[in-house]
């Protein structure tokens, strides 16, 4: 994910902003929620993007942990996984 990502949250955040702002003025409980929900899916894209740029630092600053942390990560799903 990237500023395009960013960008697109930042943009469905304010457009929920102002469809709940249209919803108050107009008394239209529709377009409240639908504005409440389109802020919150902007919100969530941002901090998304936020999480996989924080990721993508972190492995390439630390290459074999990460890759020993995947390592640890594959064996305990394949113990659960070939669990009978």
């Amino acid at each position: 994910m990237g500023i395009f990502d960013k960008a697109k949250g930042a943009v469905t955040e304010s457009a929920g902003h102002v469809e709940e702002t249209y919803g108050d003025v107009t008394d239209s409980l529709e377009h409240q929620l639908k504005g409440q929900a389109k802020q919150v899916c902007g919100k969530g894209m941002r901090v998304a993007s936020q999480a996989c740029d924080t990721v993508k630092q972190q492995i390439e600053g630390n290459p074999l942990a990460s890759v020993a942390i995947v390592a640890g990560v594959g064996v305990v799903l394949g113990y659960l996984l070939g669990r009978k």
